[in-house]
């Protein structure tokens, strides 16, 4: 079955070619070239799965397909406010935001008041104003149509199909590389289609009166980081109220929740989190590691004992997923009820999936074909494991699964913040320093050469991509990233490419912040962010919604917010996550400081799936582009503990080559449509052994 995307918004112009143009868009369950807007005779319209709400005129303006998602709308004359988030916004808080919104900037404000989890869209003075999410989770991307002007939406894919893009090579190979820094990540892999970039908005004017002449849009900054001013417990106090609230925002209200418990701190704290919110069912979800000397599986079952027992097995019958209400949204079932008064906490189910059950990473690499992301994403090798966790969890009969992504981006810290202090408060980054050194290796000299220096972003940008080899792992990290190697495997051709890129961005580049630590904690939040949207799908695809609520603006904003040396220290392991949920978690089981790594699955799936790999390196999309040597990779195929691997990863290049074939066969044809929400809930392999 050919990747989809099941879940999109687009915002249109207010002209007849706009109209036009919502003819093209995706349907599900329908051939291909049937209009997703229906005839829009009111403010808002939904048929099916697609709502549509309409310009004054009664053209489609906004034309939303939420599978996941839930749309909030309110207009009040001419001016209007739509939300696309987690959950459903009162119409007394819309109205709340809009009147008192005279333009933008107050609009921002009240806004505000919300977690930071929305794509907002608002008509203002006949202007439209589109925008995403700080963290990044949440992007806009625009393109000109021939004849409807601008168009915005969430989905680049979507954008491409209307305008009938063709892949921008230069893009592709940039995704190539192990990661993409600030700006080269807003780089859309179709030509003709631009990312407005986080923390950023886009405002689109109004068309000459009968005219379908619309002036370009403008994009306008609506987000700064907060200074980092707060003491650590005032910052804990709001980080706190902030992880509470974004996690009532996805699963408030629910009788049936699941999270990820890996049995690190970050999934802990959501699972106690999520706790609190009140479902009548609570299941948890860990797996188990292969390597003997992990603890994850150890803190996973402390936190389930703590958090009341319940029952916990490490294999389950599926007793099928308990029917939902038409917003997901139900009461407690009568046993729930009697479970949940026993001890006034959830019942309690605690699931540990064999070490054994769990994919090796690069396994079954044909299921990526199920979703359409973005762009190529480098998590696509573990997407089998992913898939695992999320059906089991969806066999429980979970309404929505949490998980701790974004966790190490936001409350680790990294080196580089050591540069910021060193500026106001020398002798405390040197002592910071002193430790996070001898916890490193880091050798004396270039670290003392790292902390002075003061090279400009653009100059960083322009070599931070080598031929040379790979840095050492001693080697200090305070500039403002991280340099990488190109990949052996990649052509000539594909070098060039990249090379040319970084050095045409570095002409006009501006960091996220002017310092260091902070556009790196930053950037990181944001790739994060972006990655996890290949999660985001394979939940849709299986019908479960699966989110990541520390990627929330308002937890980043507590974060950057407090000071410094309080919340990033060598000799305490997150100190703003334990202090924010401190009498949530127990104290025992914030105490830990550790983290499993899994290193060993990644080179173990080399040898396991080797066939599959020699198998997709064979008649190879990359190379049919140029961009890579198949021939190279069928050795390593063959070679999975070749020195060359252990080097280099091979993820982003799997990850490119399956995206490209997905990409390839993306759009349905009449004998191949769209499939329709019944489809995507389909029962899969994992969900059977539960």
């Amino acid at each position: 079955m050919p990747g989809q995307l099941r879940d999109y918004f687009v915002v249109l112009t207010d002209s007849a070619a706009g109209a036009a143009a919502a003819g093209q868009l995706p349907v599900p369950g329908a051939a291909a070239g049937r209009s997703a807007a229906p005839d829009a005779t009111g403010p808002a319209r939904e048929v099916g799965d697609t709502l549509t709400v309409a310009h004054p005129s009664g053209r489609p303006w906004v034309v939303a397909r939420p599978l996941v998602r839930r749309v909030s709308h309110l207009a009040r004359g001419e001016d209007a406010l739509v939300l696309i988030g987690p959950d459903r916004v009162p119409d007394a808080v819309l109205a709340g935001i809009l009147e008192g919104a005279r333009d933008r900037t107050g609009l921002e404000r009240r806004l505000a008041r919300l977690p930071g989890l929305y794509h907002v869209v608002a008509r203002l003075s006949g202007r439209s104003w589109i925008r995403g999410t700080a963290t990044g989770l949440r992007r806009i991307y625009h393109a000109r149509h021939p004849a409807a002007g601008t168009i915005a939406s969430d989905r680049p894919a979507v954008l491409a199909r209307l305008i009938d893009a063709p892949l921008d090579e230069s893009a592709l190979a940039l995704r190539l590389l192990d990661f993409l820094p600030h700006p080269l990540s807003r780089r859309p892999v179709w030509r003709g289609v631009h990312e407005t970039g986080a923390g950023y908005g886009l405002a689109l004017p109004v068309a000459a009166p009968g005219t379908a002449a619309v002036p370009g849009p403008t994009e306008h900054r609506w987000w700064e980081p907060p200074p980092g001013e707060l003491p650590l417990a005032e910052g804990a106090r709001k980080a706190g109220d902030a992880i509470a609230a974004s996690v009532r925002a996805h699963v408030g209200g629910l009788d049936r929740i699941s999270c990820e418990l890996s049995g690190g701190l970050d999934s802990t704290a959501l699972a106690f989190a999520a706790r609190e919110t009140g479902p009548a069912s609570l299941s948890l979800l860990t797996v188990a590691a292969r390597d003997r000397y992990s603890e994850d599986e150890t803190w996973a079952r402390r936190a389930v004992e703590a958090a009341g027992g319940g029952t916990t097995a490490t294999t389950a019958r599926n007793h099928g997923a308990a029917p939902a209400a038409p917003n997901g949204r139900t009461a407690p079932t009568l046993d729930h009820r009697a479970a949940r008064a026993r001890n006034g906490h959830p019942a309690l189910d605690h699931h540990v999936i064999p070490a054994g059950d769990a994919p090796y990473f690069y396994a079954d690499l044909a299921s990526t074909a199920a979703e359409l992301n973005d762009e190529p994403l480098p998590v696509a090798p573990g997407r089998a494991r992913a898939e695992l966790l999320l059906g089991r969890a969806r066999a429980t009969g979970s309404r929505y699964h949490l998980t701790g992504y974004g966790g190490d981006e936001i409350f680790l810290g990294l080196p580089h913040a050591y540069q910021d202090l060193f500026h106001g408060n020398p002798f405390t980054a040197w002592s910071h320093l002193g430790g996070l050194r001898h916890q490193l290796g880091w050798p004396l000299l270039p670290t003392v050469k790292a902390l002075l220096d003061r090279s400009a972003f653009p100059r960083w940008l322009a070599g931070a991509v080598t031929a040379a080899p790979q840095p050492v792992a001693r080697t200090p990290l305070l500039s403002w990233g991280v340099r990488q190697s190109l990949h052996p495997w990649l052509t000539e051709h594909a070098t060039a490419l990249i090379a040319e890129e970084f050095r045409a961005a570095a002409e006009h580049a501006e960091p996220i912040d002017p310092w260091r630590g902070r556009h790196v904690d930053i950037d990181g939040v944001r790739m994060g962010a972006r990655h996890f949207q290949a999660m985001e799908d394979i939940g849709m695809t299986i019908g479960l919604p699966v989110a990541a609520p520390f990627y929330d603006d308002r937890i980043l904003e507590a974060t950057l917010a407090v000071r410094l040396p309080e919340r990033i220290s060598p000799w305490r392991y997150k100190p703003l996550l334990v202090e924010a949920m401190r009498g949530v978690v127990p104290d025992a089981l914030l105490a830990r400081t550790t983290k499993d790594h899994m290193a060993s699955d990644e080179h173990q799936g080399l040898r396991e799936h080797a066939p599959e790999l020699a198998e997709l390196w064979t008649g190879s999309r990359l190379a049919e582009h140029g961009l890579v040597d198949a021939r190279q990779l069928l050795r390593l195929a063959a070679e999975p503990f070749s020195p060359v691997l252990v080097e280099h990863s091979i993820s982003s290049t799997v990850a490119g080559e399956t995206w490209l074939r997905t990409a390839e066969n993306a759009w349905p044809t009449a004998e191949n449509a769209w499939p329709t929400p019944e489809s995507a809930t389909h029962t899969t392999p994992s969900e059977a052994s539960l």
